[in-house]
């Protein structure tokens, strides 16, 4: 019984190893994402029946009281779970969102690429902003998403919209404080994917108008990440104001 239990176990231990390194590979540019996607799908259908396994040889040990045997197939329903939760959560995320990648604080006139123009053009996604269509489809999944009016001048905030941006890990190309805007790319842990960043200052009354536009380089339907994103940006400028 404790070799089954074993058996199982290694296989869904050799699955989750696969699924982290589909994440890791695309990240260090050793295959791309498409292909890190098909060994996570893989990666989690072995995974599910090495916990299955897994699960049996648990319920048999533990009938019989071989302990080690319950523990090798403990292990083996956890690390099973664990590969196939990843590819589960990303599907249900991507239905409970719409199919896009391309959020902007301000639709009609989003913040426009200048020291990223080069890096986006040359990506998947292009620079371009999706227009209308785009618009209505965040304004309905992201009724939250909207220009933020900061209670401090342009410089100030111009300053605390930095500080945030490298708060939160972006890698800013640009901060030009004369035309009060900031560029940046933000690279997600697991599979290493870009998304870049606009941040637009603009003089409100006393005040500031702070947009944010944030877009990924890959990928038609961004998970919601974009606007967790711009999301995370305004909690800290509040925080700092």
């Amino acid at each position: 019984m404790f070799t089954i239990a074993l058996a199982a176990a290694g296989a869904a231990l050799g699955a989750a190893l696969a699924g982290l390194g589909a994440g890791l590979g695309n990240r260090f540019g050793l295959w791309t994402y498409g292909t890190g996607f098909r060994i996570l799908s893989a990666a989690a259908a072995v995974g599910a029946m090495g916990a299955l396994a897994s699960l049996a040889a648990g319920f048999w040990s533990w009938r019989v009281r071989a302990y080690r045997a319950l523990a090798a197939s403990l292990l083996g329903v956890a690390a099973g779970a664990l590969v196939l939760g990843v590819p589960v959560t990303e599907i249900y995320q991507a239905k409970s969102v719409p199919p896009i990648h391309d959020i902007s604080t301000d639709t009609g006139h989003p913040p426009q690429f200048v020291a990223l123009l080069a890096a986006r053009e040359a990506s998947p996604n292009g620079a371009a902003y999706g227009g209308a269509a785009l618009a209505e489809a965040q304004h309905r999944a992201y009724p939250d998403i909207r220009p933020l009016d900061y209670p401090a001048r342009p410089p100030v905030a111009f300053e605390r919209s930095l500080a945030a941006a490298r708060k939160l890990g972006w890698t800013i190309a640009a901060a030009d404080a004369r035309a009060l805007r900031i560029e940046a790319t933000a690279t997600t842990f697991f599979f290493g994917f870009k998304d870049d960043v606009v941040v637009r200052i603009t003089p409100l009354g006393s005040g500031s108008r702070i947009d944010v536009r944030s877009a990924s380089r890959v990928g038609v339907s961004d998970l919601g990440a974009n606007a967790r994103r711009i999301r995370a940006f305004f909690r800290d400028l509040a925080r700092q104001g």
